[in-house]
């Protein structure tokens, strides 16, 4: 059987996988939060990008045209929550990105022999409780949608164990089950939202600054790391953002729950902890 196709009718649907959606990205701002809201604009979405460093977001939300809007939201904030949700009204995809290390936000240390609890709390606000109230929320905003889609944004450090950071691989963790028991919620409500996670890991972010350095040393840092992933390579925050689109989109209409690895290959093998 030969199956003939319009090029032009595959064309328009390559940069309209999202048409006439309403979507909200946390921590939007930069990194995989900016790559998934410029992805999600030239496909067709509006976009609400969002994020705690307002100069930066409206920044770069000026330069991503009339379908981009900047909204304040600190997604540890409940009230935050409520204003934002005042102002949507209604969405039908929520990509709940926002997350810390706590390594720059908060004094540590993150050991779990010698862990400060202020610094574990830090970490939990905002990945885990963020996520949480992102997905309360984004069920208020999508309940009445007839395809929405919420995405959590987990690591491939709520996989494996991190000795170094144990808050912000128990709020990762934290992450991927939570994503499983919103999804089944959804179903069982008959609601039309979906709920999945993706575990990304060895992106090159702003994330991985502080750790690369500059110049000779960040090169030699890069190489480094790429040296323990598979696919010898770090990845960039446009491959999450593929992945996103993916998950957000109507061809994912049949997928809900799972955990979707980002990662090169890492967690493929056994030697799959973080350096």
């Amino acid at each position: 059987m030969v199956y003939y196709f319009n090029s032009l009718k595959v064309l328009d649907h390559l940069v309209s996988r999202l048409l006439n959606k309403k979507v909200l990205v946390t921590g939007s701002a930069q990194g995989i939060g900016l790559a998934v809201a410029q992805l999600f604009i030239d496909n067709g979405a509006r976009v609400f990008l969002s994020d705690i460093n307002d100069e930066l977001g409206q920044k770069e939300t000026n330069l991503l045209g009339d379908n981009a809007q900047y909204l304040h939201l600190d997604v540890s904030q409940e009230q935050d929550w409520i204003d934002v949700a005042d102002k949507i009204k209604k969405l039908d995809v929520v990509i709940n990105n926002a997350g810390i290390t706590g390594f720059f936000e908060s004094s540590g240390p993150h050991d779990p022999e010698n862990l400060d609890m202020t610094s574990w709390h830090k970490v939990h606000q905002t990945n885990l409780d963020g996520v949480a109230l992102g997905c309360k929320y984004g069920i208020a905003m999508m309940k009445d949608s007839t395809a929405a889609s919420i995405v959590n944004i987990s690591s491939r450090s709520g996989i494996v164990g991190i000795p170094a950071a144990t808050a912000y691989a128990s709020s990762k963790a934290a992450v991927r089950n939570h994503t499983k028991s919103v999804a089944l919620y959804c179903a069982e409500q008959g609601y039309n939202i979906r709920c999945n996670s993706i575990h990304p890991g060895a992106i090159l972010t702003p994330m991985w600054d502080a750790m690369l350095g500059e110049g000779d040393a960040r090169v030699e840092a890069i190489k480094n790391v790429a040296a323990d992933v598979p696919l010898k390579t770090m990845g960039e925050p446009l491959d999450v953002a593929y992945a996103a689109l993916f998950l957000a989109s109507d061809e994912s209409k049949y997928i809900t729950g799972i955990e979707l690895n980002i990662d090169g290959g890492i967690l493929a093998g056994s030697t799959a902890t973080p350096k």
